[in-house]
């Protein structure tokens, strides 16, 4: 059992794995992670932690965060229940596609998971209600380190789905726009 495909997306270091499924009468199985095949794969990165987070609403913004060396982040988002919309926005100054967003739509149904690396802001936005997602990180959180920068900066420009009301934290309605941000990560 392995993952079926891994696709780059537009922005190259991110990629949507579609996961493969065994099925039958009952359902399917699914291997979600095998660290030799995502190392092999997808990227030689080692995960420390596991994340939940439940969003009630439909149009819950989360986002767009990142943290600080030595806490940065690479991630591995998938969605247990609901849907959403993931995105990855290149931060890392130098690179040919910074400011530049990507996105993917996940669910249970489409067996999908979005890898963003370090270097990238991350956010979504839920598509249904009780949306679950569930995401492995490459560091631990850290207060200290913890960013972000505008969900709805025009300069980065997303197209977010169009919702009755988006439903926003006050620390994601406050972040700086990409403009405002010190230059924490390089392209290499």
């Amino acid at each position: 059992m392995h993952a079926l495909r891994v696709e780059r997306l537009e922005i190259g270091d991110v990629k949507k794995i579609t996961l493969a499924r065994c099925r039958d009468s009952r359902g399917y199985f699914s291997e979600i992670f095998k660290e030799s095949w995502f190392r092999a794969n997808v990227a030689d990165v080692s995960f420390v932690q596991d994340n939940e987070s439940v969003s009630a609403q439909p149009g819950t913004v989360r986002g767009l965060h990142f943290q600080l060396s030595p806490y940065a982040q690479g991630k591995l988002v998938r969605c247990l229940r609901g849907a959403l919309l993931d995105v990855a926005v290149d931060i890392r100054e130098g690179s040919p596609t910074y400011g530049k967003w990507v996105s993917a739509e996940l669910s249970p149904e489409n067996g999908a998971q979005l890898w963003v690396p370090v270097g990238f802001a991350h956010g979504f936005i839920t598509l249904q209600p009780d949306t679950i997602i569930s995401y492995k990180v490459t560091a631990p959180y850290s207060a200290e380190h913890d960013r972000g920068v505008r969900w709805d900066d025009p300069a980065i420009g997303i197209e977010w789905p169009r919702v009755d009301a988006f439903v926003l934290s006050d620390k994601d309605g406050k972040q700086p726009l990409l403009s405002e941000l010190p230059h924490y990560f390089q392209f290499s």
